[in-house]
């Protein structure tokens, strides 16, 4: 165990939805929900002005439009997310060669391997607060949320603690007077089953779990669950920030508060899975043969499911199809706590054309009395990119019914205008940043009438 506070967490905050506020001035300080848009939508993320009307991660879009039907409801822009944490990460990396990622928005940092003086806890403050301001000024104001400490457990629990924007440092030997009043559940991996279990013992907070011997975890939750349990328990955690693991399969899953039982849910968060899944292989220059579906059923009961395709894949849309297809083989009567999409048998290279388009688009609904969150089978959907030969950029507002609705501004241009199109008008465009470009450098601003007011504003 570390005698110092030399593990850093790092978390950017609500980053998704923050990088469409920064890059939508009409959007900063409004409720923003990224994710699926349709009516078997997911939520992937919400701005904190989102949140604050119960709107969360996982949530199918239709509950989340019942909750806060005035938010914007944006499809995902994934260049823009990849260009920011490729400027965080980088950020790390010329601090500490030791940076584990662990998704787009977050990674630990060795900071003894930083060049620091010392690392006695001013000095590893200070840092962390000079590195927050980096991550700031260099991303065009995207905040962090920064933990501190002598573990990887404890430093990810830190950054958890004061958010948005916060830092909390943990000196070492305290750690258990910060854990001891939590909920169990800040544990990783007590989900809603082995909490269940754990509070039939009388387990409901870190401290009561410190009580329990590790003979007595182990019999509740098993050999491995329990003996890790019982170390965490008391902030026993000597993991090594590995920044150069060797990927065996990339996976995501979530755990969720209530059942899901809608079959059109679970399926929206196969695929919202799948997506992630493509990402962090197409990230990380892999693709893998194997997909394997995991579903946790209402009784603790878990199932998994794998097909093996002809060749190596890192395509979305394939990994989305042959997750659904999974899913249709389970029978989840009765709902499911947890769901996951994985990809093994991973290979550094694609089979690229082994599968032909997506054939499960969703058609697009009607479009909503609020332009922003409607779909279009043209391919314009809300939130993205696009421009136009005389406005400029901009980004699509709206779509339904032959009309795409624009408004044009960057991060650069103050609230813009908005304009309505024909979907077919040669004058609009998708756009993309060019490879191998700064994918945050933007052209000089354009002059634009005077802008007009959102219908919802």
């Amino acid at each position: 165990m570390r005698t110092h506070a030399s593990v850093l967490h790092l978390d950017l905050d609500a980053f998704f939805a923050a990088v469409e506020q920064r890059d939508k001035p009409s959007l900063r300080g409004r409720p923003v929900v990224v994710g699926g848009v349709g009516g078997r939508g997911v939520v992937a993320t919400a701005s904190y002005e989102a949140r604050k009307y119960g709107v969360r991660s996982a949530m199918s879009t239709r509950e989340a439009r019942a909750l806060c039907p005035h938010a914007a409801y944006l499809t995902g822009r994934f260049h823009a997310y990849r260009a920011a944490s490729e400027i965080v990460m980088g950020i790390l990396r010329e601090h500490s060669p030791l940076v584990e990622p662990l998704s787009l928005d977050e990674a630990f940092v060795d900071l003894a391997r930083a060049d620091l003086p010392d690392l006695e806890l001013d000095t590893v403050t200070g840092f962390a607060e000079r590195l927050r301001e980096q991550v700031h000024d260099a991303t065009g104001g995207l905040t962090a949320s920064v933990g501190l400490a002598s573990s990887k457990f404890v430093a990810k629990v830190a950054s958890d603690l004061d958010k948005p924007d916060g830092l909390v440092v943990v000196p070492p030997g305290t750690e258990l007077d910060l854990l001891r009043p939590m909920q169990v559940s800040v544990i990783p991996g007590v989900g809603p089953a082995t909490l269940d279990r754990l509070r039939r013992t009388g387990v409901r907070t870190v401290a009561d779990l410190e009580r329990l011997s590790e003979d007595e975890l182990v019999r509740v939750l098993g050999q491995a669950h329990g003996r890790g349990l019982h170390r965490l328990a008391r902030a026993q955690d000597d993991r090594a920030v590995e920044p150069e693991r060797e990927t065996k399969s990339v996976s995501v899953e979530g755990t969720y508060e209530t059942d899901v039982t809608d079959r059109d849910v679970m399926a929206a968060i196969v695929v919202r899975q799948a997506s992630q899944v493509a990402r962090r292989l197409a990230s990380n220059g892999l693709s893998g043969r194997t997909v394997t579906l995991k579903v946790r059923l209402y009784d603790f009961t878990t199932l998994t499911r794998s097909s093996t395709l002809d060749g190596p894949t890192d395509d979305p849309g394939v990994i989305g199809r042959t997750a659904r297809r999974l899913l249709t083989e389970l029978d989840p009567a009765g709902g499911v706590r947890l769901l996951g999409v994985g990809v093994s048998g991973l290979a550094d290279w694609v089979q690229d054309e082994l599968f032909g388009p997506d054939e499960d688009a969703e058609e697009a609904p009607e479009l909503p009395p609020d332009p922003v969150g409607a779909k279009s089978p043209t391919g314009y959907r809300p939130g993205m990119d696009v421009e136009h030969d005389e406005m400029g950029r901009g980004w699509v507002w709206g779509a339904g019914r032959g009309v795409v609705t624009v408004r044009f501004e960057t991060a650069e241009t103050p609230p813009g205008p908005v304009r309505s199109y024909s979907v077919d008008d040669p004058a609009l465009r998708h756009w993309e940043p060019e490879p191998g470009l700064d994918k945050l450098d933007r052209p000089e601003p354009t002059d634009h009438p005077e802008p007009e007011e959102h219908p919802g504003d």
